[in-house]
């Protein structure tokens, strides 16, 4: 699912299976409501039969008020019958949409990153919308119109055979006549409907785009450009509907005719058999009757093959976006690494040869002041205790063909305490808290937390463990209490209120209209920068984490406010193990170790003042970068 990649069709027999899987929960009310339509077609079968003995009952001038009764009765029960069977049908397709948009969300949104990385979400979620409506689609007017409309079929031409089989004859011949035009327009259908749906994703894409990036849009002057762009989608989609519907209304005419042209012959061979004594005019009407009865049940064939077309294009796109690859939020995967006590994982920490910081030093071991909020750090030490993370030779790459990011990184963190990593950019410190997260797998070596192999972590475990702060600290849609609760959904009014004042937004509460239920607009745009990135670790600290990674947190604040939730980080790294991408000067002095890393390598591990004068690259960072950044 690439950006441009168009899905490819599946075989019929994959569509069928992957069609039924769907159908099978509801099959038996599929079946009761196949059932009242096949009813409701014996009845409208026997109407002919009844006009037959009417017009015979005419001609003996007999009396037509039982057949009268008899004939509205078949009509009244034929109709209620169907039109309750069409309900139960209905009802059932949207259940089939229910239960198919449930598994697609469920499994969407556990898909691994590397998915999502490479997919449109836009197109993801026209799969969930516009696909599955056709997926209903298919499966009452394709399904279940086959099999009423097939038996329909099959039971006409049996009565009109019982009438007259010279006159069948002229009436098949017609048909099949005329039906290479309906099968020459199937396949286009569906090569129509497929194309239409991409281009639909693509416009789901083209608005998700825009609306992720609202000001940047606007602040660029790109409105025209953007619009051009959704309308060009919009184009296509409506290039490929009318060409499905083109083709549609092919096949549907083709029916139409065949009938009309079938009644014209039908008309007049069966006038010159009337003639000859061969039937009776009461047979020719009701031949003529089952003739237009004819028909529905082609028509229901017609629309089943057209939708089946409509609703392959959908199956296939479902089914390429059930197949991508997902997380075992309760299994580990299976990694063949054994699992190791902690702390014994063998340190290859150091791999320029830099000491690592002391294991059980506390925040603050460069010299900075710890704890200026002066709360105690009870709530953290509930958690229990820092966790420990080594990489030992750790080897990574986003995708086969693309280069490597990670060639043999080394390093252990002891916990509890703070660890920064420093270096270029591009230098692989933001993918190794995606590889301590496992929202990708290493490709080498091995990551390990409390000396446990990630990969035998069962995930909601291990991220259980874990508070994450995101470089550009996103902010969900809803109210500020949505946001906070969103990683720990069980939290007390009491932690909220702690957590508020060590992030320091409890001012902010206070002048907001409605307080923690305040709604904060799409993306927290109606929060500052730097207030949402306070909302962000507030949240990561509210989980009350053992591990708490923090991609640069304070890269949005201001000196007053970053010096404060500094404060807050180092008192909470007396209990937990703090991991941080720092480019800022005032929080890498924080730390009690730093590795510094340049093009996927581990150059240096030590303290502030080791690296200083040990390794160049840290010492032009810190004279250049870091500086720059404090100022």
């Amino acid at each position: 699912m690439d950006k441009g990649a168009a899905t490819p069709r599946l075989p019929a027999r994959e569509t069928w299976r992957a069609l039924y899987r769907h159908f099978r929960p509801h099959r038996a009310v599929v079946a009761l409501g196949t059932l009242l339509a096949l009813v409701g077609t014996v009845a409208g079968l026997a109407q002919p039969l009844a006009a037959k003995a009417l017009v015979e009952r005419l001609g003996r001038e007999e009396s037509i008020t039982g057949v009268l009764l008899a004939l509205t009765a078949l009509v009244v029960a034929g109709t209620a019958v169907q039109a309750v069977g069409s309900y139960v049908l209905e009802r059932t397709a949207e259940s089939v949409v229910l239960a198919a948009r449930r598994s697609l969300i469920g499994r969407l949104l556990r898909l691994r990153l590397a998915e999502v990385e490479r997919t449109q979400p836009g197109d993801l979620m026209s799969r969930i919308t516009s696909d599955t409506t056709l997926l209903r689609a298919v499966t009452t007017q394709s399904v279940v119109s086959a099999v009423t409309g097939g038996v329909g079929f099959l039971a006409t031409l049996v009565m009109m055979l019982l009438m007259d089989a010279v006159l069948l004859g002229v009436t098949l011949g017609v048909i099949v006549l005329i039906g290479g035009a309906f099968a020459l327009a199937m396949p286009r259908i569906a090569e129509a409907t497929r194309r239409s749906q991409e281009a639909v994703g693509e416009i789901s894409s083209r608005l998700e785009r825009v609306f992720g990036a609202f000001r940047t849009v606007k602040a660029s002057g790109a409105e025209e450009r953007e619009t051009a762009a959704v309308e060009a989608a919009a184009q296509e989609a409506w290039r490929h509907g009318v060409k499905a519907a083109k083709w549609q209304a092919l096949a549907g005419s083709s029916v139409g005719l065949a009938i009309q042209v079938s009644f014209l012959a039908v008309l007049g061979i069966g006038g010159a058999r009337v003639a000859s004594g061969a039937i009776t005019v009461a047979e020719l009407i009701a031949f003529l009757l089952y003739l237009f009865y004819l028909m529905e049940p082609v028509s229901q064939l017609v629309e089943a093959a057209t939708q089946y077309q409509k609703g392959s294009a959908a199956i296939a796109r479902v089914e390429e976006a059930e197949r991508l690859a997902v997380e075992d939020p309760a299994g580990a995967a299976g990694g063949s690494a054994a699992r190791v006590p902690a702390g014994a994982a063998g340190s290859a920490a150091g791999a320029a040869g830099s000491p690592v910081g002391g294991a059980g030093s506390t925040a603050g071991g460069a010299g900075s002041p710890v704890g200026g909020a002066g709360s105690t750090a009870e709530g953290w030490a509930s958690a229990g205790g820092g966790a420990s993370v080594v990489f030992e030779n750790v080897a990574f790459r986003y995708r086969d063909d693309l280069p490597y990011v990670h060639h043999g990184v080394s390093f252990e963190v002891p916990g509890p305490g703070m660890t920064a990593f420093v270096g270029p950019s591009g230098a692989g410190k933001t993918t190794v808290f995606g590889l301590v997260e496992r929202f990708y797998e290493a490709t080498g070596g091995r990551v390990l937390v409390d000396g446990r192999d990630v990969r035998d972590w069962p995930v909601a475990e291990l991220r259980a463990s874990i508070g994450y702060v995101e470089q550009d600290a996103p902010v969900l849609a809803g109210t500020l209490r949505d946001n906070l609760l969103f990683a720990a959904p069980d939290a007390t009014e009491g932690d909220i209120r702690e957590v508020l004042v060590r992030a320091r937004l409890d001012a902010l509460v206070e002048r907001l209209p409605e307080g923690l239920d305040t709604l904060v607009g799409h993306r927290g745009s109606k929060l500052s920068g730097g207030e949402r990135q306070r909302v962000a670790v507030a949240r990561a600290l509210l989980r009350k984490p053992r591990l708490l990674l923090l991609d640069e947190a304070t890269s949005q604040l201001d000196a007053v406010n970053e010096l404060a939730l500094r404060d807050v980080v180092a008192e909470a790294a007396r209990d937990v193990t703090v991991l941080v991408v720092a480019h800022r000067l005032s929080t890498v002095t924080l730390a009690d170790r730093i590795v510094v890393m340049d093009a996927g390598r581990v150059r240096a591990v030590g303290t502030h003042d080791e690296l200083v004068a040990g390794d160049p690259l840290y010492g032009e960072l810190a004279a250049t970068q870091f500086l720059a950044a404090r100022a």
